[in-house]
């Protein structure tokens, strides 16, 4: 999976690549937010996201702000590495839009779980998004009908908006994506069909 890594330290920067790239990682670098965010708004950007907060152009928290208003910000997992470790900065980096938060100096395990985790909610809310357009797709193709339908008391017919009568499933077949499998049902197979191969059964005993 790819990953930006957002910061303006280069040591920092040589450090986490090192890392990540060992754990399977492809990384993306910006040395400044004004790129972090330029990499951000593009469609085909990563969707996982390590940002320092204080950082040359705009800060780690307008940039969540920024992403949370774009089409596929939602599935995008911010994760803030920043030495602002106070309460109210871990507060207000959450309230930003950020979804996880790790304070410099980092333990280089805790790191690579918390990514892990990033990782995984990413591939579970791409897997949705893309189950999600499906449904859309498939909705998409389907015809109701509503309202009152006349039908034949007797031979079951329906009457359609020009007034002419036709069998149950060519209307349904005309007015929906249904197509009919013809059978018979055990009530119409005793009234039926039995009578009349008991009474083909006595014509042929006679002969």
């Amino acid at each position: 999976m790819r990953l930006l890594v957002a910061d303006d330290d280069i040591l920092t920067h040589k450090i986490i690549q090192a890392l990540l790239t060992q754990w399977g990682y492809r990384i993306v670098t910006a040395c400044d937010g004004n790129e972090a965010w330029d990499i951000l708004k593009s469609d085909n950007c990563p969707k996982l996201v390590l940002l320092d907060w204080m950082m040359p152009g705009m800060d780690g928290a307008e940039i969540c702000r920024e992403v949370r208003r774009l089409p596929h910000g939602k599935i995008l997992y911010l994760i803030f590495l920043t030495g602002k470790g106070r309460k109210e900065d871990i507060v207000g980096g959450v309230e930003a839009g950020a979804n996880d938060y790790i304070v410099k100096p980092f333990d280089y395990e805790e790191l690579r779980g918390r990514v892990n985790v990033g990782r995984n909610m990413v591939e579970l809310q791409s897997a949705l998004a893309d189950r999600i357009k499906e449904l859309e797709q498939a909705f998409g193709h389907i015809k109701t009908l509503q309202g009152i339908l006349p039908i034949c008391s007797y031979c079951k017919k329906i009457r359609d908006d020009q007034n002419y009568w036709q069998q149950l499933e060519t209307y349904f077949a005309a007015y929906s994506d249904l197509l009919f499998s013809h059978g018979i049902c055990p009530d119409c197979y005793d009234r039926h069909v039995k009578p009349e191969l008991d009474e083909l059964q006595k014509i042929m005993e006679k002969t």
